[in-house]
């Protein structure tokens, strides 16, 4: 005698189940696949990289570049001291350095932003 109470029995594919529990994600599969959304998406990147590279080295040529101008164009200063020592020592020999790495502190802060701004746009769910 066959007991009623018997379960029946369910087909269970494990690619069917993954399909239908989470979306396809199309940025992922665009990058990994280098198609051209995925090609457009890492231009872009490179594109803010640069830009940002561009803009901060235009900072220290106009900072350290003026220095000079500025000295040919107003020998006083150029004759003014500070500690005993002359005004382009001290800019050109001492504080250009520490301007050099606060320029390349803000870089790698400002690039490491772009790429968590890129990763959110690529981890971002499609709608």
């Amino acid at each position: 005698m066959a007991d009623d109470k018997t379960p029946t029995r369910t087909r269970v594919v494990l690619g069917e189940v993954a399909a239908r529990g989470r979306p396809a994600d199309r940025t992922r599969t665009d990058l990994a696949e280098q198609t051209p959304v995925g090609e457009a998406l890492v231009k872009g990147l490179m594109r803010a990289q640069l830009a940002l590279a561009l803009r901060l080295a235009l900072v220290v040529v106009t900072g350290l570049g003026a220095l000079p101008l500025l000295f040919v164009a107003a020998p006083g200063v150029a004759e003014f001291k500070v500690f005993g020592v002359h005004l382009p020592w001290l800019l050109l020999g001492v504080l250009s350095f520490p301007f050099l790495l606060a320029v390349g502190w803000a870089y790698v802060r400002w690039a490491e932003r772009n790429e968590q701004d890129f990763v959110a746009v690529i981890r971002r769910p499609e709608r």
